[in-house]
This record gives C-alpha cells, structure tokens and sequence, in this order.
C-alpha cells in the first residue's frame, strides 16, 4: 500500500457499500457479497477484527509490519486468517477489488484473505454469492427461483415474499440478487433497461415507501414495496421507472427521499419497485441470521450442528455413499441422523453445507459435488438405522453447490434426515443444521441393531423385530369436550416393557393416527398390546386394546380389529375398531 499512495489506510470515512469496485477477475459475486456487508456494523467488525488496531498509525509508523488478520466463517468454525500487505497490481494500479478512495485499502486486503482461505485468486472467477453471505456472516442462504415461483403476476404470493425479505433485512441478514445468463454470449450482457445478466447485485435496503408530501402522506396509508441495489461495477444503473432521475420520485416528499438516502448519482446504486423487481431479475439469496439467543425480543431457534462425511465400503453395513433416492439399492446406505419435532407443527430449517474443496494455483477451484437430503417419517422410538424406505415427507433440491437449504413445516413426531450426494460413491465431508422452536435432539444413527453386550448371554438377545403402524380408530366411545385420544404400545418383557405413546387427537371419535413403534422382541411368541386411553386432566382412561401375535409369517397388510377389554372378557364388548399394519422379521436389519 505505501508503495501505491502516500498515507494508506485500512478505511477512509468509515465503511461504506459505495467503497469497492470490481477489478479484472470475475468475482462480482465476492464484491457484492462485500457491498451487502459494509452495510452491517455488527457483521463487518466479525470479518475485520480490532480494525482500529489494524489500521495505519501515521504517528507510530515504526508499529506498521505489514500484517492483517480477518475472520471467515467455513464449516461450523469462525477461522482466522492472517495475510501480508502484498498486493497484486498493474502499472501500480489494483487490479482487483479496489476502493472509490486510492489510499483506502479494507476491501482489497478483504479480498486476499478470502483468495488465501479459498486456495488462490483465480478460486475467486466465477463463484457463488451465497457462499460469501455464508462465510462473513455463519448464517444460513436461502435461494429463490422467482422465475418458478410465479411472483410476477401472483400479487399475494410477491407481497408474502417481500415481506420476508424485509424481515431478513431489519434483522441485520444479508441479500443479493441477480438476472440468469442463458448463454456464454449472455455473461454480463446489458439489458435495455440498464440492468446486466449473468452479474451479482447487492441488495442495500428494503422498505416501504410512503407516497405524498406533507401532513397528507401521513394520513394516506399508500405505501409502496421498494428495494435498493448496488452493482459491483460502481456504475450502469437500472433506468426504469423510479431510477434516479425519473419522475416517480416527486411522488415521494423530500424528507422521505432524504430518509431513503436517496441521490442522483451514477454509482450503481438504485431503487425499484419490488413488482419490477420480480419482473426483470430472476434469482435472489437471502442469507438469513438465525438468533439462537434468549435474550432477543425476535424468536429464539434450537440449533443443532452436525459433522459428518460419505465414505466408501465394500461392506453395505458400513458403506456411506449411497446416492440419491433414484439409487435404491444403496439409498439407505448413507449417513443418517434422527430428531423430533415436539410440537403440534413446527417450522423446520435445514442446511447441508460440504466441506469445501482446498485448491491450489495449479488446480484452479475445487468443484462441488451435486448433493441434497431426503426427511422421512418414521416410529416414534426409533434409536437404529433404516433398513427399509419409509414415508418421504420432504426433499431438498439437488445441486451442485457448497450449500443446500431447506424450509418445511412438519408434524409431531420422529423424523431421519439422509444427506446424499446424487451418485453413489462419492466421498466428502459435509455439515449439518438443523433450526427447530424446541430442542430436537438431533443426532445421527451409527448402529444397525442392538448391540450385543455382556448382559445378552444372561438376559438374552432380541430375536424378532416388529414394525407397528396405528392408522386410525373409528367408532369409539363419546369422550368430555376436554379429553383427546390416545395410544400405547406397550411390549411386556421379563424386565421391564417396551413403550410407546402417541401424541394426542383431540375432540374426535375417529382419530387418525398414522404412527409407527418399532420393537425388539427377546421372546417373540409374547404378544403387542395395542390400547387406546382418552386423555384427561386427572387421570385418563381406558377405551380398549387389541392383542397381536406379532407372527413374522403373518403377511395380511392390514388389521382392523374390534376393541377388546383388559382381561379375559369378550373380544368386541367395548366400541370402536382400530386399523393396524405389522410387519415383522427374524432379520433384525430388515426393518
């Protein structure tokens, strides 16, 4: 830097998104990312650490010794990493990022970290902006097709959306956007309207905008949904309608606009309505902050972090690199891991990030491998690996980018997660989050069967697994407007008996079940009771139970059996009936 410009400086004038300028390598991706950034006090100061250590002293230059540290978030850590002051220039001019100001210096020494942590510069030509939010923020990117999503002319649909575009903007994540390159002609092509394809945008503000001047403006509830870029390039702005020189903006009183911070410059910063936006611009990644503090008025998620990795083996029991669901053979032989959604319904967010690549000057960038994850349904005491397919309730894209998200709503119940790569034997390390409202217990399933120990010579070994499916109960008896109904499987055993209970169906007479036990039976010719109790405040009570043999030669898919009492009654003397499927093997890794 001395050697560029008189009194270099780490800032000048603070830390602005009008700061950087893209140099000559294709990383506008990386300089947008950066825009979104310097608009984020709390986020910047992560990336650069003590920075008012870290700048220039002119009254000590003797403390200068040409080294900066900065802070990247990569695979569950925040690393840090540490550069020289050496950067690359041509007739002593930067040739990559650069600042507006000669002698400020933040982002292209930003830059070089990030080139060190992704292996060289030449890593940085052509990557994705949603890996860059990732990396300077630890948050989780979430990218929309709008082309998909039919945001132009579904007016409820566009307002849902920017709605939570706005949410993620007020609570301090990050945005960017761009418009698809069909074709290698297409790359960085400028439209009529002032906008280029194949180019990252920072998305800098999103607000509603209230329309009118003076006292009037106040009692007109006319607002209008708008949102503010930057280009990378520092110039060619959008010329549409509400650009910087058109006239919508005398719709708009001066004080609003000063608000807005809005200017009639050539800085590739503009405003558009959030309607045009959706029209002309196909893609955009919010990169959300997930607040996992108790301590925040917003809401409060569980977080639970995973490492894992596909590995290969000749050994189906051992090999975990299966590949996607089209590969059935081998599906369920990769990595899986289980958790419970306790509520009622519940928000799930899911993101599987591989480990990235390291490359090198010779090499040029690592390339991703295509990958996803299945979530399917299964008993509500499962502790053992799948064996079988059970019921897919959600899917992640497939792709091959670093990082793969998910936002689904499930139900109460037990659920596995099976991240993959899209075709077996592919190996890579990768990490997993998953963001519930209550703990989740997530955790991954190592074992295929119960384990043998000291105590299975003594207490015996479990010779029998059976699978059983409640579906649903009809006809029972009336219960008070305050009860729900229930069930419980319980598996008597010489020690103590295996139990589980389903959630509750309230205000019904003919619940729908739809839940699965899965037990290990030492003795198998003892039977599984199957009971249904109407749930009360003080003590519940018993509507009936059905008693199955659990037979692995019994072959009928479906039993719908008369409710029985306890004891040695007769066998349809209470009312109601029940649906059941059971499946059983003496195959213990048949299930």
């Amino acid at each position: 830097p001395q050697e560029i410009c008189n009194d270099p400086r780490l800032f000048v004038d603070g830390i602005s998104s009008h700061d950087l300028h893209q140099g000559q390598v294709g990383n506008c991706w990386f300089v947008a990312a950066c825009s979104s950034l310097a608009s984020r006090e709390s986020l910047w100061q992560k990336v650069i650490p003590d920075w008012k250590e870290q700048e220039w002293n002119p009254e000590k230059p003797e403390s200068y010794v040409g080294i900066f540290h900065f802070q990247f978030w990569r695979f569950g850590q925040w690393l840090d990493v540490v550069i020289d002051d050496r950067l690359p220039t041509l007739h002593n001019q930067l040739i990559y990022c650069h600042s507006n100001s000669k002698n400020e210096f933040w982002c292209a020494l930003v830059e070089k970290a990030y080139a060190k942590l992704s292996g060289c510069y030449e890593a940085l030509d052509g990557g994705n902006t949603a890996d860059a939010l990732v990396d300077f923020t630890g948050g989780v990117s979430e990218p929309i097709d709008l082309t998909e999503g039919d945001y132009i002319t579904d007016e409820a649909k566009r307002n849902l959306l920017f709605e939570r575009v706005l949410k993620v903007h007020n609570r301090g994540g990050l945005i960017s956007c761009s418009i698809k390159a069909t074709s290698a002609a297409d790359m960085e092509a400028r439209l009529a309207c002032g906008l280029v394809k194949g180019h990252a945008y920072a998305v800098t503000d999103v607000r509603k905008v209230r329309l009118g001047h003076g006292l009037l403006s106040f009692f007109k509830s006319e607002k209008l949904d708008m949102i503010r870029m930057r280009n990378p390039w520092g110039e060619r702005e959008w010329n549409g309608p509400w650009s910087d020189t058109s006239e919508e903006w005398q719709k708009v009183s001066k004080s609003e606009r000063e608000k807005m911070g809005m200017t009639v410059e050539d800085d590739g910063e503009f405003w558009m309505t959030f309607e045009d936006f959706c029209k002309y611009f196909t893609d955009i990644i919010k990169c959300r902050l997930i607040n996992t503090s108790y301590l925040s008025i917003h809401k409060t998620w569980e977080e639970a972090v995973l490492h894992g990795a596909w590995t290969r083996s000749s050994d189906p029991l051992k090999n975990r690199s299966g590949g996607c669901i089209n590969h059935k053979d081998t599906f369920l032989q990769n990595p899986q891991y289980v958790f419970d959604v306790k509520k009622a319904e519940d928000e799930v967010l899911i993101s599987i990030q591989q480990k990235p690549k390291r490359t090198s000057r010779k090499e040029g960038k690592g390339e991703n491998l295509a990958i996803g994850f299945d979530i399917h349904k299964v008993e509500l005491n499962r502790n053992y690996r799948m064996h079988t397919l059970q019921q897919k309730v959600a899917s992640s894209i497939y792709i091959n980018s670093r990082s793969v998200f998910l936002r689904t709503d499930l139900k109460e119940g037990r659920y596995v997660i099976i991240p993959t790569t899209f075709d077996p034997g592919h190996e890579g390390e990768f990490l997993l989050r998953i963001f519930t409202d209550v703990p989740s217990d997530c955790r991954e399933l190592t074992l295929d069967e119960p384990p043998h120990t000291c105590w299975s010579g003594m207490c015996g070994y479990p010779q029998v697994v059976s699978q059983i499916h409640v579906l649903a109960a009809a006809g029972l008896k009336n219960q008070d407007s305050q009860g729900g109904t229930g069930l419980s499987l319980p598996v008597p055993s010489k020690f103590k008996s295996q139990k589980v209970r389903s959630p509750v169906k309230k205000n019904t007479v003919s619940p729908e079940f739809d839940v699965k036990g899965l037990f290990y039976r030492k003795k198998p010719g003892q039977p599984i009771i199957v009971q249904i109790w109407n749930h009360n405040l003080i003590s519940d009570e018993f509507l009936g139970q059905v008693v199955l043999t659990g037979d692995p030669s019994d072959r009928q898919s479906v039993h719908t059996l008369h409710l029985q009492d306890k004891g040695n009654r007769r066998s349809n003397d209470l009312p109601g009936t029940i649906a059941v499927k059971l499946l059983s093997s003496n195959i213990l890794t048949n299930v």
